[in-house]
């Protein structure tokens, strides 16, 4: 449980909605936990989130936290790595609502955006006019460009484009006591802020021999609060540069101008492969001498844990060409010709040639899919050293460390050293070309042991910083490590800096405790190790909890469940709501602090009901299981607790319903004329509305399914009777429940096909897979479901025959949730591409083109499979193009609860419905779900794969 609120925020939130707040205010039990966490090892709940919808809002939040003694700290992505915004007061979240882009000119090349906007969503809607940008960070994907701007963020590509700070030209925000100003990198308008600066213009040039002899002259020098930089070249002050990287401490950004830059035209990239990591790092100051666009390391372990997740098959065409390497270095160039590329690689080969430091392998691509995929696998990293199977994970504490690139081998060493004394290991990453690499080490913060080692090592990593010229904090921000502020500026400069602090904001209202502290103030600035750190509230979890919850208790807070794109899986439930309570990661935090609590013995019952109320928007389509770079696996966990929490409580008629409805089914698809009557008609369809919750149940196909394999040419197979003969080339097809009742077309198609292909096909009748049951938490009847189909088709006898599962929701709960032994079920595309070799090849139709949508959950668990279809219709003289689509709403049983069939309309529009309406009788569609969303959302009726494929073999 959490700390009861001061009685001064009840006030303060009534006079807020009083005065005509606009926007959410969250002040509960699961919105606070949730909004506890970022990406690094702290836990601080604040008192409560408010989620503004515009500038005006955020002034009335800063003026009434002004006169009730409030404290205030923005938040945008919740990506950062030290808990930039995490504080026990208020938070304002900018990214629910504050999201518009406002306006382009790109005669002036700017682009004006509100805070939450997230940095992809802006580069998508860039993108078609030819511009980006340029600053890049791992967590593009759910990074608020407010939150960059925050923190001054920079990653990939920094030694040419710079920071943020580089590129905002003017800024709108709202000060400690709610005034709303404007600010450029000239200084302001607004009289009293142009007397301040003018004021804190004149302490820095008092203080300039010391300002340039204690910043140091590397790319990610000092920022938040950078004296340096915040001097104007005409006697100004440069307040973009002032308030850049500082962490919401001097004001809230509601509104940011921003330089745009022209999309490089061309792109090619080199991954190099070496030894060791010294090896590599070695190199750097080489190779840079060919000025590459970036240059990006990895180190062996980074790329072992991207081999062990799905996200390999898109990548192995390229690393699978290297051998054994501990070190990599991913070499880019770019430019607005092949020839200013090439001429780039061509100065990055004669380096080479000059063998400074043995390259033991080598491998160029110019494929943009290839690229791509490579730099989203280096954006996971971060995710990567997350997943590892052990109580120990890489942590985040010290891991933005930089210092000049000449330096960067000998400082690496000298990190490894300390942490190999310590008996620690690690992993590296990062931006090589800059002197900023990674160091995660691995600690168990369950710990007490491993929580202790946080304070000695952050101390010995900030002094070996400053021996090597560079700074702790060269990338993400200061956080909770505020503290070693003073030790690199000195006394002089940190009052400089305490007065700034004065001037903007004299009671530390603004993110206090970070940073600095204003002068002629008590305040300090927090000790990174007496801030509260998620461990510790972890350690307290009993082993059985963890063993069932292990998977929430690994979220490390990355964000990736963030996504802003509406074509990723990954949480349509979070899209459709932007509610970070309704995202992986919220769930998750809200299962920790559930088990915590039952393992101690108090009292669950808030906390119960906001897990309660957050999983029933969950899907269960398992899209986190795949995507989540730390396996997040929330459905499973939803079935666990519902199975616990349905122990003490009476289900719901619908559960009683769907615990029985397989076998319901099973039984009335032999009766399909008797069953679409009885269930379609008015009456009943009003009582499994009203009475169950149940909507728009599908209709049962007229013919059944075992007619439709053996029209189609196939056989059936019973366990009772297996065949003596299986024929020549057999395959086994797993009829499921779904398809095997609502859909027997493809069944038929399917099987025509195979037939064709010259196998004998061999199909199981329809058998009930207990998924309905597993959703719902009825693990004792979902076991005795899996047991008796396990046996089912142990009795077939066929363990040499290919095992095919139509449906992919079907076949990924087959091979994740059943015990097949030494089998696999393979999806349709699988066996047929295994198989092309053996399969006639056609000759090209120039004219037929298809476009191809998968299942969600085939999408994340098998990310090859679009590409499998593709290479399949390739064969066979098909052009297939792949839908970029994420969800499509239905998720099964979720789409035909009455509750949630808006949501599920609502999923589908995001990135279902414009694309299938483009595609129109072109569309091919994988999942019965989503073929089902079709046609009750989309007015269409797409056809599987298999239909086009059967088709051109008939032609």
């Amino acid at each position: 449980m959490l700390d009861d609120t001061s009685p001064n925020l009840r006030q303060y939130l009534n006079a807020l909605r009083a005065d005509g707040f606009c926007g959410d205010i969250t002040d509960d039990q699961g919105g606070r936990l949730v909004g506890a966490t970022d990406n690094s090892i702290y836990h601080m709940a604040p008192q409560a989130i408010l989620f503004p919808q515009d500038a005006a809002d955020v002034a009335k939040a800063a003026t009434f936290a002004d006169r009730f003694g409030i404290a205030s700290t923005a938040r945008g992505g919740g990506t950062g790595t030290n808990g930039q915004s995490l504080n026990d007061g208020v938070v304002i979240d900018m990214s629910r609502h504050m999201t518009g882009i406002l306006s382009l000119d790109t005669d002036a090349g700017s682009v004006t955006v509100e805070p939450g906007v997230v940095l992809d969503q802006l580069n998508a809607y860039l993108k078609p006019h030819g511009y980006f940008f340029a600053p890049a960070v791992s967590t593009s994907s759910r990074a608020t460009v407010g939150g960059m701007f925050a923190t001054d963020a920079s990653g990939k590509g920094s030694r040419i484009y710079g920071r943020t700070s580089d590129h905002v030209l003017a800024a709108e925000i709202t000060l400690a006591d709610g005034r709303e100003v404007s600010v450029t990198t000239h200084g302001s308008l607004d009289g009293e802020l142009g007397r301040l600066a003018t004021a804190i213009r004149d302490d820095l040039d008092s203080h300039a021999a010391e300002i340039v002899r204690r910043f140091p002259v590397i790319n990610r020098g000092l920022t938040g609060y950078n004296l340096d930089e915040a001097r104007g070249g005409a006697g100004d002050l440069n307040l973009i540069k002032l308030l850049a990287g500082s962490e919401g401490t001097l004001a809230l950004t509601t509104r940011l101008t921003l330089r745009i830059t022209p999309i490089p035209k061309m792109r090619a990239l080199t991954v190099l492969a070496y030894d060791n990591c010294v090896a590599a790092l070695d190199h750097v100051p080489f190779l840079v001498k060919s000025d590459p666009a970036a240059i990006e390391f990895l180190d062996d372990k980074i790329l072992a844990l991207a081999a062990a997740s799905p996200m390999w098959s898109e990548v192995e065409s390229v690393l699978g060409q290297i051998g054994e390497a501990d070190g990599f270095l991913f070499v880019e160039f770019t430019g607005d010709s092949d020839d200013e590329v090439r001429a780039g690689q061509d100065r990055l080969a004669r380096i080479l040639d000059q063998h400074h430091i043995l390259v033991t392998a080598q491998v160029t691509t110019d494929v943009a899919a290839e690229m791509s995929a490579l730099w989203e696998m280096r954006k996971r990293s971060v995710g990567l050293l997350a997943a590892v199977e052990t109580n120990r994970i890489g942590l985040p504490f010290v891991e933005d460390a930089a210092v000049p690139p000449e330096n960067l081998s000998a400082f690496v060493a000298e990190f490894g050293q300390l942490l190999d004394a310590r008996g620690l290991t690690y992993g590296m990453f990062g931006h090589a070309d800059v002197g900023c690499v990674h160091v995660r080490p691995m600690l168990n913060m369950r710990d007490p042991a491993d929580r202790d080692q946080i304070r000695p090592i952050s101390d010995a990593v900030s002094a070996l910083c400053q021996k090597h010229g560079g700074l702790i904090w060269g990338e993400h921000g200061k956080g909770m490590r505020g503290e070693y502020v003073e030790t690199y500026v000195g006394p002089d400069l940190y009052a400089v800096m305490r007065r700034i602090k004065a001037a903007f904001d004299p009671d530390n209202r603004l993110n206090p405790g970070k940073l600095v502290t204003a002068a002629d103030s008590d305040l300090t600035v927090r000790k990174l190790d007496t801030v509260p750190m998620r461990g510790a509230r972890d350690a307290q979890i009993d082993e059985t909890a963890h063993a069932d919850f292990d998977r929430a208790i690994a979220c490390n807070g990355n964000g990736a469940c963030h996504n802003w794109a509406p074509s990723d899986p990954m949480c349509p439930s979070y899209k459709v709501t932007r509610d970070k309570v309704q995202a992986p990661k919220g769930r998750a935090s809200l299962f920790r602090e559930w088990a915590r609590l039952r393992s101690t013995s108090e009292d669950t019952a808030l906390v119960e009901e906001a897990l309660k109320d957050s999983l029933d928007t969950c899907l269960s389509c398992k899209s986190c299981t795949g995507q989540c770079p730390v396996r997040v696996d929330i459905p499973a966990m939803k079935s666990a607790f519902l199975h616990q929490f349905f122990k003490t409580r009476a289900r719901p008629a619908r559960d009683h319903v769907l615990r029985h409805v397989e076998g319901q089914l099973l039984t009335l698809r032999k009766l399909p004329r008797f069953a679409n009557l009885v269930l379609g008609n008015a009456l009943s369809r009003a009582v499994l509305n009203r009475g169950f919750g149940l909507v728009d149940i599908p209709r049962y196909s007229a013919v059944s399914a075992e007619q439709a394999v053996q029209d189609a040419g196939g056989r059936l197979v019973y366990p009772h009777a297996p065949p003596s003969n299986w024929g020549e080339r057999p395959v086994l097809v797993v009829l499921d429940s779904f398809t095997g009742a609502f859909d027997t077309k493809v069944i038929a198609q399917s099987a025509a096909l195979l037939v064709q292909l010259g196998f004998t096909v061999w199909a199981v009748p329809p058998v009930a897979n207990g998924k309905a049951r597993q959703v719902r938490g009825m693990m004792d009847g979902f076991q005795v479901q899996r047991d008796q189909t396990t046996s089912l088709l142990s009795q077939l006898g066929a363990d040499d025959l290919p095992l095919i599962s139509l449906e992919p929701a079907v076949t990924d709960l087959l091979n994740k949730d059943y015990d097949l032994g030494p089998r696999t079920a393979l999806s349709l595309d699988r066996f047929l591409s295994d198989n092309l070799n053996d399969l006639p090849r056609l000759p090209a139709d120039e004219v037929a083109r298809f476009t191809l949508f998968t299942h969600c959950t085939e999408k994340t668990a098998d990310p090859a499979a679009p590409r499998r279809w593709q290479s399949v219709f390739r064969h066979f003289g098909l052009t297939l193009n792949i839908a970029d689509t994420g969800c499509c709403g239905m998720a099964g049983l979720f789409g035909h609860e009455a509750e949630h069939r808006d949501m599920s309309s609502q999923i589908f529009d995001l990135s279902w419905r414009a694309p299938l309406t483009s595609a129109g009788s072109t569309a091919l569609v994988t999942g019965f779900s989503c073929r089902s969303q079709a046609g009750r959302f989309g007015d269409a009726k797409p056809a599987h794969p298999c239909a086009a494929l059967l088709a051109r073999l008939e032609s």
